[in-house]
């Protein structure tokens, strides 16, 4: 979102077209946010979505991927939480950040 407002692209997001821009203006923002959207992806993410080719499909896309409350989701995360191992060498700030992006 950071890197969507820096570059002026944040009312893509919000999916509100402003009545200041016809439908064309409106599509070239929504072609220029979708790349700055996939490039924040890791790669596994990336693979579900690349083959939307709007920032709203995309957007609902990850909602369903981890957004929702479904039990293989939840079963998803806690197997997740109980194999996350600390390395030795790993600092314990490093660690932390790992387990809040979950």
């Amino acid at each position: 979102m950071v890197i969507l407002v820096q570059t002026g692209l944040k009312k893509v997001v919000i999916w509100k077209k402003p009545k200041n821009l016809n439908q064309t203006e409106w599509e070239e923002l929504d072609e220029k946010s979708l790349p700055s959207v996939k490039l924040c992806l890791a790669n596994t993410t990336l693979q579900e979505v690349l083959m939307d080719k709007t920032l709203s499909t995309l957007w609902k896309m990850l909602e369903t991927l981890y957004a929702t409350k479904s039990l293989a989701n939840c079963l998803v995360l806690k197997q997740r939480l109980f194999t996350f191992r600390m390395n030795e060498c790993e600092l314990l700030k490093n660690h932390i950040s790992q387990l809040i992006t979950f």
